[in-house]
């Protein structure tokens, strides 16, 4: 069967847009596809380290994360549903050496996350973070993922995991790696009409966040409903004073227009037919509070009664799945680059 493949990081607390972007649409695309693909849906824990964390808290951070993609309405109970953790699965990082020493510098170096987030924590930069999108090319070569759900910020990272996969065939054996399909046809596949970017509430210019350390412009899925709401009712728009869709010069209204359909499980269109030339934006925003206060309250009481032991089984089970799929390729890579036989 065919794979499609997506993980969360599992430090700082996830956004809404991590909800939108990433549990819903996985949760999904699981529903629609399980019954013929294996879902592999695994936190990548190991890709925390790229940036400064609080190390005692990272473990809980992970088993909440699991959480979360229970809680969002994953059927953990059907067999081709994977959960694991990157760092459970040594695969990973030993082929991540492997690729690295097929990955040109320059090629590397062209990857614009490094870029802004070297700005952003310029006093803590480090290989790794340089070197993540070598890791996530094998946490997604490892298990010849077709389809990756991911953000627009990742197409990029997307590329360089195909340009690999590609040189590597043509090197040593064209049936080595399944290459992932490109961003055009993954955005067709997500339902999407192009990668889904939920805004920052502050600068919405940007993405949302959730290492920003303003807290004024992320809504965590972990905020008292009640001030996310007021966080919302705060957000950044503009002086046009007409209710738009338009990304380019309204991007502040049109990011609120986004989250109440998506958390509403509505059509965008129909969301701004319903705002279409109104002048309101206060009416707006009070209508995009009241939704973003009842998802969490609703969310939050569903994560509350996840219990930790109920996560490890799942992991387990997740875990001897992904090592033995992971090990298999491995050994298979091995044989290609002459150290086993």
């Amino acid at each position: 069967m065919r794979t499609i493949l997506t993980g969360v990081r599992a430090n700082e607390e996830p956004t809404i847009g991590n909800f939108l972007g990433a549990y819903k649409s996985m949760i999904s695309l699981a529903h629609e596809h399980a019954a013929d693909s294996n879902i592999n849906m695994f936190v990548p824990d190991l890709h925390s380290f790229t940036t400064p964390i609080d190390h005692d808290k990272l473990y809980d951070q992970v088993i909440k994360g699991v959480k979360y993609y229970i809680a969002a309405g994953l059927d953990i109970n059907n067999p081709n549903i994977h959960i694991y953790r990157q760092s459970h699965v040594p695969a990973h990082s030993e082929l991540a050496w492997i690729l690295d020493c097929f990955t040109p510098f320059g090629e590397a170096s062209r990857m614009t996350q490094f870029k802004e987030k070297s700005e952003e924590h310029s006093n803590a930069v480090t290989v790794g973070l340089f070197n993540y999108p070598i890791l996530m090319a094998a946490d997604i070569l490892l298990y010849d993922a077709e389809y990756i759900p991911l953000g627009e910020d990742q197409f990029q990272h997307l590329e360089l995991a195909r340009n690999i996969g590609i040189r590597m065939n043509n090197k040593f054996d064209k049936g080595l790696f399944t290459i992932p399909a490109p961003e055009e046809e993954q955005v067709k596949f997500m339902h999407l009409e192009k990668g889904l970017r939920i805004r920052s509430l502050v600068d919405p210019t940007k993405k949302m966040s959730k290492s920003s350390e303003n807290q004024k412009s992320k809504i965590s899925l972990n905020d008292n409903p009640a001030e996310a709401a007021k966080k919302i009712m705060s957000a950044t728009t503009d002086s046009e004073g007409v209710i738009r869709f338009d990304m380019i010069n309204q991007p502040g209204i049109s990011n609120l227009l986004t989250i109440e359909a998506l958390l509403n499980d509505r059509d965008i269109q129909d969301v701004i037919s319903d705002w279409a030339g109104q002048t309101s934006y206060g009416d707006l925003k009070k209508k995009v509070a009241e939704t973003v206060e009842h998802f969490l309250a609703d969310f939050q009481e569903k994560v509350a009664a996840i219990s930790d032991e109920q996560v490890e089984a799942v992991l387990q089970k997740g875990e001897a799945y992904a090592n033995t799929v992971a090990n298999t390729k491995l050994a298979q890579v091995q044989r290609a680059v002459g150290v086993r036989k």
